[in-house]
């Protein structure tokens, strides 16, 4: 059996005890493993690749509900803005401007997560918390009509160090409090398979899932 059915009922358990979301992210991994997840109940599906999201969504069953995870480019929005849940990574005003675009050439709303920087590596993507404050003032003011700003996002560094990312997901949920002014901001996802025990004791409501259940990933088998 390819899954681990063992740590996902596990996980899941956990996750629901701190009523939290959990997003099982199945990047590089093929439908038939999606399919074995979803036939466990499990019916949120998180992709990093557009073109990766794109084939699995039509052949996946219409249950699934698809969010997309992964760094992504403005001029990709058009592809997934359609089909996608929930976009997480939200990491600049332009794509932002690009999802409202894209959604309102639609006629629908996208719920996105606007990605904060909290790791201490160059690599990550992410706002600062002067950005944030910027994009929901505008957002306050009527700007982005077709984007629904559900919450934030964030990485940790990826260190051994618990302490560390114990400090950047504190750091993120201060963020997160600071900036929650209505009921549709609700989500704060943080967490993966390494660290999401220490994201939901600090606060997280979602968690993003993935070698936990699907092993290593294939990265020869993807494209963006």
């Amino acid at each position: 059996m390819s899954i681990n059915l063992d740590n996902y009922h596990k996980i899941k358990s956990i996750a629901d005890r701190y009523q939290a979301s959990l997003i099982a992210v199945s990047k590089t991994k093929p439908l038939s493993d999606i399919l074995e997840l979803h036939h466990e109940g499990q019916l949120l599906f998180g992709e990093n690749y557009v073109q990766e999201l794109t084939d699995k969504f039509k052949e996946a069953p219409a249950t699934i509900d698809w969010h997309f995870i992964g760094h992504l480019q403005t001029n990709k929005v058009k592809f997934i803005q359609p089909i996608t849940k929930l976009i997480h990574g939200v990491d600049s005003e332009k794509l932002l401007m690009e999802i409202n675009k894209q959604a309102t050439k639609n006629n629908s709303i996208s719920n996105i997560l606007l990605q904060i920087y909290i790791a201490q590596e160059e690599s990550k993507f992410g706002l600062d918390e002067n950005e944030l404050t910027g994009i929901l003032e505008k957002y306050s003011n009527g700007n982005y009509s077709n984007v629904r700003i559900k919450g934030l996002m964030g990485m940790a560094s990826f260190t051994e160090d618990q302490s560390q990312i114990k400090k950047e997901f504190t750091q993120l949920k201060q963020i997160f409090d600071r900036h929650k002014s209505n009921d549709d901001f609700d989500t704060l996802s943080m967490g993966m398979s390494s660290d999401y025990q220490i994201a939901l004791d600090c606060g997280s409501t979602m968690i993003r899932i993935g070698s936990a259940f699907f092993g290593a990933r294939n990265y020869a088998n993807t494209n963006g």
